[in-house]
């Protein structure tokens, strides 16, 4: 017999590989305390129109200004801290009372806990995109011609933008539309830990009337067999949000947003299936008749809601956005970032995020990311435009963190830092109460209590000119002009 050399390789370790965590400094396996000089929790303020702040350490100046008093705040235990435990969130407070609540637990060893302090920062709960299309790119070109790869393409396209809405800093996203079922397979790769991605909440394809807008997903129905069958489908394809095109869209040729897809009947017999199911619903929905249709059938969550009619303007409709604060409809208007430099050019076509807040409507942050000129690392420009139509502050915060995750069927999980719900959060540079540019300033991502260090991203010039049509190839322009001009030519024909 040979005689080898002991010990042999492993035996001593028990790994043939050891595990590595890279440059991450939360693995999602440990107990941590995470501290910082304040923490927005994703509930309102006592005070109307504020946040719940804990522990709120006085800021520094550029200068330094005010360096002696923060020190002193973070001395005496000020700040904000989070408790997380694998990928649950054990306590939130402030740092003084997290210290009091380990030193009270007897069933966790404080000399195996972790710390990691972050001065100068603010813990808030990771970001929500409620309106997202994986595949997608935000390119010129929404589907590339991918021939016989096109599902392979399509799934690391998916893959890509889930890394690139981590690299933002938003931790959860609503998938509301992919061909082929890519979004589930990639929500299921994200949580089995083969990617790296936020949590996925999947829709699959939209389902929509033959040649109806984004009849090309492959959920075409025309009556309500075929709807309770896509219906059914989806549910055994896997997804969690079962999403309608209940109008005409823009990015579809041939599509108009002002005219309803489905009737009240068809609507209510798919919503009705979808909840039978346990599935939370979506529509598109641009028009009046669409919008009101979607409500009544008793739909979740509408996108867009743009009030837009025949005439090619958004003309807010009062009586009806009562009617979606009463059903408690959560909305997202869609306003990207290319959207201020849009109503500079022409204000016809106006989302009234602001008009509908101000009824009583749940606004989040849905930005229909994917399609063309809207990339997914937009998303905090989308905040900061949301904002500038008229949305406070806070309000914006709350649609993106809190409100969000209740907006895609997550209430109770994520979207706030509060125990029992589960490690998403994000800490910031600076005070985002102050200016939402500070949620550009990343010091730490956090998904499920693991870290996730951000990928480089290039940066995505101002939309200047019209040469995209407004919202991309196809957009309200060049739909409206189509149509437009073909009206005025039946107007100028002879009659003979």
């Amino acid at each position: 017999m040979t005689d080898y050399p002991l010990p042999a390789p492993g035996e001593i370790t028990g790994w043939t590989t050891p595990p590595t965590d890279g440059g991450e400094r939360l693995d999602g396996r440990s107990t941590v305390l995470l501290t910082a000089d304040r923490l927005i929790t994703g509930r309102r303020g006592d005070a109307p129109g504020t946040l719940e702040v804990v522990g709120d350490v006085p800021d520094v100046g550029p200068d330094g200004e005010g360096a002696g008093p923060a020190e002193a705040a973070r001395r005496a235990g000020g700040g904000g801290a989070v408790l997380l435990d694998h990928k649950r969130i054990l306590f939130v407070g402030t740092v003084a009372e997290a210290e009091a609540h380990l030193s009270s637990r007897t069933d966790l060893a404080v000399a195996d806990i972790g710390r990691l302090d972050l001065p100068g920062s603010t813990l808030m709960p990771g970001l929500i995109e409620t309106h997202d299309h994986l595949l997608t790119s935000g390119t010129a070109v929404e589907y590339p011609d991918y021939g016989p790869h096109e599902v392979a393409r399509l799934t690391l396209n998916a893959a890509r933008s889930a890394r690139e809405l981590l690299s933002v800093g938003v931790t959860s996203t609503q998938s509301l539309g992919a061909r082929h079922y890519i979004d589930v397979a990639v929500r299921e790769a994200i949580d089995n830990g083969d990617v790296r991605g936020p949590r996925v909440v999947a829709s699959g394809p939209q389902i929509t009337t033959t040649a109806g807008h984004s009849y090309h997903a492959g959920a075409e129905v025309d009556s309500l067999d075929q709807i309770r069958y896509e219906v059914r489908h989806h549910h055994k394809m896997g997804v969690d949000t079962i999403k309608v095109m209940a109008t005409g869209g823009f990015m579809t040729g041939g599509s108009a947003p002002w005219f309803a897809q489905f009737s009240q009947g068809e609507l209510d017999v798919l919503i009705a299936e979808a909840h039978r199911l346990g599935k939370w619903t979506a529509a598109h929905a641009h028009g009046v008749q669409g919008i009101e249709r979607a409500v009544r059938a008793g739909v979740d969550y509408v996108a867009h809601a743009s009030f837009i009619t025949a005439d090619g303007r958004s003309e807010f409709d009062p009586a009806l956005a009562d009617e979606m604060a009463r059903a408690g409809v959560y909305v997202d208007c869609t306003i990207t970032a290319d959207m201020p430099q849009m109503l500079r050019r022409d204000d016809s076509y106006a989302p009234p995020a602001r008009q509908l807040w101000e009824h009583g409507v749940k606004i989040v942050a849905g930005h229909d990311a994917g399609i063309p000129a809207v990339p997914q690392r937009g998303y905090v420009a989308g905040l900061e435009a949301l904002e500038w139509v008229g949305l406070p502050r806070a309000e914006v915060i709350l649609a993106a963190t809190s409100r969000a995750a209740a907006a895609i069927g997550c209430a109770g999980i994520t979207g706030v830092l509060a125990e029992g719900f589960e490690a998403d959060l994000i800490a910031v540079a600076g005070d985002p109460r102050e200016s939402l540019d500070a949620l550009r300033d990343l010091t730490l991502v956090v998904t499920r209590g693991r870290e996730f260090v951000p990928d480089r991203l290039e940066g995505v010039p101002v939309l200047l000119d019209d040469s995209l049509g407004g919202l991309g190839p196809i957009g309200p322009a060049a739909t409206l002009g189509v149509w437009r001009t073909l009206a005025e030519r039946r107007r100028t024909h002879p009659e003979v």
